[in-house]
């Protein structure tokens, strides 16, 4: 079966590389998945799940902020701002920080909240306790 090859880089780390069957991104305006010979693109992306097909029957999951990714001759390359493995998010954690968030956009003191950052913050927690919830890691 013909591959992918796929590079996923944080600003801290290649977080993961391989061959792939196909990818779905979530873009801005609606998830799309690319396959082999998927025309070029470089194109935007938003918080989501970061699906990879490894083979018919191994799939990997990943709880991401958004980025940008490229297409170009059967190579993938993801340049994410945030990314964690679904079996690796702390559901805990990802709860502490949409309490944070949550409580941060619904303060009425006289200091002043970044309500965009505060937003942003409670959807990528969201998403990481959704993600890690439909693919049986809660317990984690």
């Amino acid at each position: 079966m013909a591959q992918l090859k796929i590079e996923i880089i944080t600003p801290k780390k290649v977080a993961y590389k391989g061959d792939i069957v196909s990818a779905t991104i979530p873009g801005t305006i609606g998830s799309f998945q690319i396959l082999v010979g998927h025309a070029p693109v470089v194109s935007t992306f938003g918080i989501g799940a970061i699906r990879l097909e490894l083979d018919k029957d191994e799939k990997k999951y990943f709880a991401t902020g958004g980025g940008t990714v490229e297409v170009l001759n059967n190579n993938i390359r993801i340049l994410a701002d945030s990314l964690e493995a679904v079996e690796n998010v702390d559901v805990e954690r990802a709860n502490k920080a949409f309490k944070r968030a949550k409580e941060r956009l619904e303060e009425k003191s006289s200091r002043k909240t970044d309500v965009e950052r505060a937003k942003a913050a409670l959807e990528r927690a969201k998403n990481r306790i959704e993600l890690a919830e439909k693919y049986s890691v809660a317990g984690k």
